[in-house]
């Protein structure tokens, strides 16, 4: 058996869809300003004082906190319509050869498996998606996680929960940031920044 696991952000994407999704939903006055008024703790996150998973819930939690969870999910099944052309080609023709050729396909990322999700749905077979995940209370959003950020060492725990022993298949994985470094060091055969030019 052999598995290929995919990060998302600018592994199968060019970009960090984070970002891109707050502009969709918010405007990029919204993105600006969301971002203006948690600097400091993205600064604080970028010198290692302050947690990743902390500073993404707090932006998250500014921009869609108390939000229907019907409106979320319009949201990111438009933005998946509208920003396909955040989708690297070649990432894209080496998934669909590993799904054509039979091997389980995960996207394991920290991003939040909402608007991950309908980038593959148009795919006959669907890639297993493991991603950060959101707390709805009530229908409404409460801005939190539901569970860890998958970042990091989290990517490898969700795969071992997720798929049978690990000695039982092949890892080939695929990587471009620091979040990855874990699950690279967990495959059997490992790409870094794979995909470009």
């Amino acid at each position: 058996m052999k598995v290929y696991a995919f990060d998302f952000d600018g592994t199968l994407t060019t970009r960090d869809t984070l970002l891109c999704f707050i502009a969709h939903a918010c405007g990029r006055g919204g993105l600006f300003w969301a971002l203006l008024r948690h600097a400091h703790l993205l600064v604080a996150m970028k010198m290692g004082l302050y947690s990743n998973e902390r500073a993404k819930e707090r932006v998250f939690a500014h921009c869609f906190g108390g939000m229907s969870e019907a409106g979320f999910e319009h949201l990111c099944t438009t933005f998946a319509a509208t920003h396909r052309h955040l989708l690297r080609p070649k990432a894209m023709e080496t998934l669909q050869q590993a799904l054509d050729s039979g091997h389980q396909v995960v996207i394991v990322s920290a991003s939040i498996d909402r608007w991950v999700t309908p980038f593959f749905a148009h795919l006959p077979v669907q890639p297993l998606v493991l991603c950060t995940q959101i707390e709805v209370k009530d229908g409404l959003l409460t801005g939190h996680f539901a569970g860890h950020n998958c970042y990091g060492a989290e990517k490898v725990r969700r795969i071992g929960e997720a798929l049978p022993p690990r000695d039982s298949y092949t890892l080939v994985a695929f990587g471009d940031s620091r979040g990855d470094r874990e699950l690279l060091s967990f495959a059997d055969e490992a790409h870094y920044k794979p995909f470009r030019n």
